[in-house]
């Protein structure tokens, strides 16, 4: 996997982090008593993006050890897929 190949994993793993861990510990205005006049009720109080962030890096990082594990070392290959048939060159 060349270094085009890992940023691209690296930027598409974070981002599906970071989009799950959203909704995790967030309370909104509602729930906490303290709405601000002219906000929408179910607006975080504390979103906690920074730590969200942090997160989907850790996990961002481990999903693509194991994905550079097994492209680089060849742990699976497409011939592994039930039902494959690799194109052959001529």
């Amino acid at each position: 996997m060349g270094i085009a190949g890992s940023l691209m994993v690296l930027a598409i793993a974070w981002w599906i982090a970071f989009q799950a861990l959203l909704p995790f510990g967030v309370r909104s205005q509602l729930e906490d008593n303290s709405v601000a006049p002219g906000t929408d009720p179910g607006a975080p109080t504390i979103p906690g993006l920074g730590r969200k962030a942090l997160f989907a890096t850790l996990i961002a990082i481990a999903v693509w050890a194991v994905l550079f594990y097994v492209i680089e070392y060849g742990v699976l290959t497409l011939d592994d897929i039930p039902g494959w048939t690799s194109p052959r060159s001529p």
